[in-house]
């Protein structure tokens, strides 16, 4: 077939899936064009030794990569993002038509980003058959992004509903997500849920090496490390609360950055939590080795009704590196750990109820921690690896082009 690509994001940024999924679909013999932007992700400026410029194409056999402009505003405000999201839209209108003519099929990996883009192009190219791969819906008011609510939420919410209904195949990267873009007019029979997968190359298991036993561990208690974004979707603080009230049990190691780190590191101070510890963000390639070095992975989400039905990556890295979780989240995040017997799980934003998951973490003999983590490795490569979710998005392509 000949398959499109269409993402905000794609690498060398940490696009695991779309880069993935286009780079396996050419192995199999596709020819694939991807059409994102250049790279800014996650500081807001065009990577080092990139220029944007609209004629910048990039071949491999069978793959084939088109970069259009988009505005980088690295400050994160809401009128910066907005700019960044309709000039991309501007860009890939100008240059989407013609690139991607005689298509059999197009993927769109849907964030809010490229919601105008994808609604712009679909009016371009007509009834070119589209699967929509949905990651994120968005909540209006949802205050992990404060300032961007009214009238920009309204046509993001309007923009998504016209793709749920215009796609011939809806895939979802959680189970209670299903029910969201049917509110939205998908209809059922369209929809399909494909758990997102990890960057398998780099998230396995391995053995902790000095320099990681060094940063994670100072002694033998237990450690249980959240390495990722401090953000306002972590929450963050509840975890900071729950460490604090078991003094010398267990550590807590926050890897990482991000907009709440400052707010989160003052808390630990105020409660005087001196067994909460931070350590700079790190390069992927050492998150196996830190994983391993540690005894159990905090996955955090906010009590917010729309992470409800999404599944955050950290969950897959975890599994795939044979990690045993603590979960302080909802949904499907806590479903998918309880059935996998893969770790704890509690309510979100409840630091009582996760103090005594830490507690009880703690108190689980190493080799039960073993068992944790080979069971979520099992149920990561039986429902989550790059193989089973690329056929189910290859089977879906194909399903796309034989609706009438």
């Amino acid at each position: 077939m000949r398959i499109g690509i269409l993402s905000y994001h794609f690498p060398p940024e940490p696009a695991f899936i779309p880069g993935s999924l286009a780079e396996e679909l050419a192995a199999r013999g596709h020819e694939v064009r991807v059409l994102t932007g250049f790279p800014d992700y996650p500081g807001g400026q065009v990577y080092p030794g990139w220029r944007q410029r609209w004629r910048h194409q990039t071949h491999s056999e069978r793959l084939t990569v088109r970069r259009v402009p988009r505005y980088a505003g690295g400050d994160g405000s809401a009128r910066a993002r907005t700019a960044n999201w309709l000039s991309f839209a501007a860009s890939a209108g100008l240059v989407g038509r013609r690139y991607f003519r005689d298509l059999d099929a197009l993927y769109v990996f849907q964030l809010p980003a490229v919601t105008f883009a994808a609604t712009g192009l679909l009016r371009l190219l007509g009834r070119v058959p589209t699967v929509l791969h949905v990651q994120d819906v968005w909540a209006e008011g949802d205050p992990a992004r404060p300032g961007e609510s009214g009238r920009w939420a309204g046509r993001l919410d309007a923009g998504l509903r016209r793709l749920c209904r215009e796609a011939g195949v809806v895939v979802v990267g959680a189970p209670s997500m299903r029910e969201l873009v049917l509110a939205a007019g998908a209809e059922p029979d369209r929809v399909r849920t494909v758990l997102n997968w990890t960057d398998e190359r780099l998230f396995r298991p391995a053995r902790p090496g000095p320099a990681a036993c060094r940063l994670v561990r100072r002694d033998d208690r237990c450690v249980v490390m959240h390495a990722g974004t401090i953000g306002v979707r972590q929450g963050l603080e509840t975890a900071v609360r729950a460490a604090a009230a078991l003094g010398d049990r267990m550590d807590l190691v926050l890897v990482g950055s991000g907009a709440e780190e400052r707010r989160v590191r003052g808390l630990a101070a105020e409660l005087g939590a001196d067994n909460v510890r931070f350590v700079d963000r790190l390069s992927p390639a050492d998150m196996p080795q830190l994983y391993a070095a540690a005894d159990y992975q905090l996955v955090m989400q906010r009590d917010l009704p729309e992470l409800r039905a999404t599944v955050p990556g950290k969950l897959q890295a975890a599994l795939s590196c044979a990690a045993p979780v603590v979960a302080s989240a909802g949904g499907d995040t806590a479903e998918l750990v309880e059935r996998a017997r893969a770790g704890l799980s509690c309510p979100p934003e409840d630091w009582a109820a996760l103090a005594d998951r830490f507690w009880l973490a703690a108190a689980i003999p190493p080799a039960a921690r073993v068992d944790m983590g080979r069971r979520g490795r099992d149920a990561y490569l039986g429902q989550m690896s790059l193989r089973a979710g690329v056929d189910r998005v290859e089977d879906s392509l194909r399903q796309v082009t034989t609706i009438g």
